[in-house]
């Protein structure tokens, strides 16, 4: 992992108290896996930032890169390769050889919550994080949220109010220097109950594509 810089929260982050307890406890329980803050995966200066909600518990916190072992990551780089945002084959683990392409994926939060359900403090407390990588985005850069809390966080990085670009899947809101792009999330709950489709998800990245030309 990388040292701890403006981007990165260190490994051992004492910051959430709860976060903390649940890290440990994993760390008791699978030694083997990453059981710390992920750091974002991607170059430093994208074009395009992907901001997701938090590592999942078997997937991007055992492997120690975002969306890396479970089924959003499965969609994700899928729809990623797709459309050239990445290089290489995804398989799954952070050693697979696959490179991010003008593009970063990193998390409103960084560590693992219970249940996958951060709290608005956790989520408060870890967006000075998210705030160095949308300072680092290109001007005219592209911005996709993943879902309500990654769209919140996002605005208030930013310091636009919530009621100024409204969450809704599709939707496109310029922001100054960035446009922001909202989807839902591509969790396999919201997969296997309709509410985003592979169609849905790849639509969103289309509009991205056209935008950054």
């Amino acid at each position: 992992m990388p040292e701890s810089s403006a981007l990165e929260p260190p490994r051992d982050c004492p910051a959430c108290p709860r976060l903390v307890a649940f890290r440990e406890e994993q760390r008791a329980r699978r030694p083997d896996w990453h059981n710390a803050p992920v750091p974002s995966f991607g170059p430093e200066r994208p074009r395009l930032l992907i901001v997701g909600l938090a590592p999942g518990l078997q997937g991007a916190n055992r492997t120690g890169r975002p969306f890396t072992g479970d089924w959003a990551g499965d969609l994700l780089y899928a729809t990623l390769l797709k459309f050239g945002f990445a290089d290489g084959v995804y398989d799954e683990r952070p050693d697979d050889g696959l490179t991010l392409s003008d593009a970063r994926i990193t998390n409103a939060v960084r560590c693992v919550p219970p249940e996958n359900k951060p709290t608005g403090p956790e989520i408060s407390t870890c967006r000075p994080y998210l705030s160095g990588e949308l300072a680092a985005v290109a001007d005219g850069g592209a911005v996709v949220a993943l879902g309500r809390i990654a769209h919140d966080s996002t605005l208030r990085a930013l310091g636009v109010r919530l009621a100024a670009a409204p969450f809704r899947h599709g939707a496109e809101h310029a922001l100054g220097p960035v446009t922001l792009f909202d989807s839902y999330h591509c969790s396999r709950y919201n997969t296997n109950t309709g509410v985003l489709t592979t169609a849905m998800f790849e639509a969103v990245f289309a509009r991205v594509l056209a935008y950054l030309g």
